[in-house]
């Protein structure tokens, strides 16, 4: 239960007691379409821990001010909790509390939130082709537009699972007449939409940029995905792996009167990024590395811009057993830890092996602005590696990599 009463106090206390760092703890996320890949760490007991008509849970997410767009979610559904001293409270109230101390006042003053979020997706095969409307096609409806990005964390990807390919954009000259007929045929069986498109083999420690209105179909490597803070999407592939999609799922973020205009359907997709022929050249991500030390490597994993802006990036940590060193970011981000042990300033961290439904656990932090650009030291004091990955908001960086840099 949040602590809203007295927010304000506990809130400094947390801030003064971690040096500016934040405990999360996990926010677990159903899709009721989607079957669970059974990879992040929640006990077997718990995947249907919200009911097994709600769908099993296939998403941790992580530094969360952002609802997920489920239905019949419970009220916190996405949102991630701080926990100081047995005392819960949102993230999301906190960020509104104290804005310029958490996010930075550039971001507060611009967004008044924590406007972006990362996750843990994980499933058993694909899911369907769909998209993420652009911001002006979101507001439409009340709503802001969704770019996103992958990450394939080798420690959570111990199996591929069914399907490790994803399916992304169209094949270049593909006619908008033809993914207009995939729609027509939306009740008379597979409508086809897969024949249009380019599955890419997924690999361990690689990514991707996903600009908005773009179609992609993710396959069933466990991926780690800084997204805006939005959930709004529509489904264009009707049937999956014999699962059937409704209608309500390709519409749901569509102004109302366009339910069945298939040519404003068809007109969401930013069709120039869909069939652009050197599609893997202007979106495949490698790391990248910004900084390193003795016994440790700091490396872009996710970087690059959006037409034109900066809306997100991350990095990934790594520290051999016994080493340390301290972070200078320019701006707060969300950290969770992939694997082995240590600690970040005061917080310790432990990757978990099992996570029981409303456990709490060492592996999630939140770097205030305030502690990032004072520098936060991060010390392994296990026997293996320790790696954390953490993602940024937007414009935290003077500059980032741009996609393809790391050709270089």
């Amino acid at each position: 239960m949040s602590t809203t009463a007295n927010l304000s106090r506990v809130l400094d206390q947390a801030l003064d007691a971690g040096s500016g760092l934040l405990r999360l703890t996990p926010t677990w996320v159903p899709r009721s379409f989607l079957h669970p890949g059974k990879r992040i760490k929640l006990h077997p007991h718990d995947w249907y821990a919200y009911g097994a008509e709600r769908g099993g849970i296939d998403e941790r997410w992580f530094a969360s001010t952002t609802d997920a767009a489920n239905e019949g979610r419970v009220w916190h559904e996405g949102q991630s909790f701080v926990s100081f001293e047995r005392q819960t409270f949102l993230l999301k109230e906190a960020v509104a509390e104290a804005g310029p101390r958490l996010i930075g006042q550039a971001m507060w003053d611009k967004y008044h939130r924590w406007p972006v979020y990362s996750k843990f997706f994980d499933n058993m095969g694909p899911i369907p082709h769909h998209m993420h409307q652009s911001f002006a096609d979101a507001a439409l409806v009340g709503q802001e537009g969704k770019p996103e990005s992958y990450y394939f964390p080798p420690q959570y990807n111990n199996c591929d699972n069914n399907f490790p390919y994803t399916f992304m954009g169209l094949e270049p000259g593909t006619t908008k007449d033809q993914v207009r007929k995939c729609l027509e045929n939306w009740n008379n069986g597979e409508n086809g939409l897969l024949a249009l498109s380019k599955a890419y083999r997924l690999e361990r420690g690689t990514g991707w940029l996903i600009p908005p209105g773009v179609l992609h179909a993710p396959g069933s490597l466990c991926t780690y995905e800084p997204q805006w803070g939005s959930d709004v999407f529509g489904m264009y592939q009707n049937i999956v792996e014999g699962r059937y999609v409704p209608w309500s799922l390709l519409v749901k973020d569509m102004p109302a009167e366009k339910h069945h205009d298939l040519d404003f359907i068809v007109g969401e997709l930013d069709w120039e990024k869909n069939v652009d022929p050197s599609f893997k050249e202007h979106n495949y991500l490698e790391p990248i590395t910004a900084d390193s030390g003795e016994g440790w490597r700091d490396d872009w994993i996710v970087y690059g811009l959006v037409d034109g802006q900066q809306l997100f990036s991350a990095k990934r940590l790594t520290l051999e057993p016994g080493a340390k060193c301290t972070l200078h970011d320019p701006g707060a981000s969300g950290w969770i830890t992939v694997q082995g042990k240590g600690r970040i300033g005061k917080l310790p961290l432990q990757t978990p092996a099992m996570i029981r439904f409303g456990a709490e656990t060492e592996d999630e932090v939140f770097i205030s602005h305030e502690a990032a650009v004072r520098g936060v030291e991060v010390e392994n004091t296990g026997s293996e590696p320790l790696e954390g990955l953490r993602y940024f908001g937007p414009d935290t960086f003077a500059t980032v990599p741009n996609v393809g840099d790391y050709r270089r």
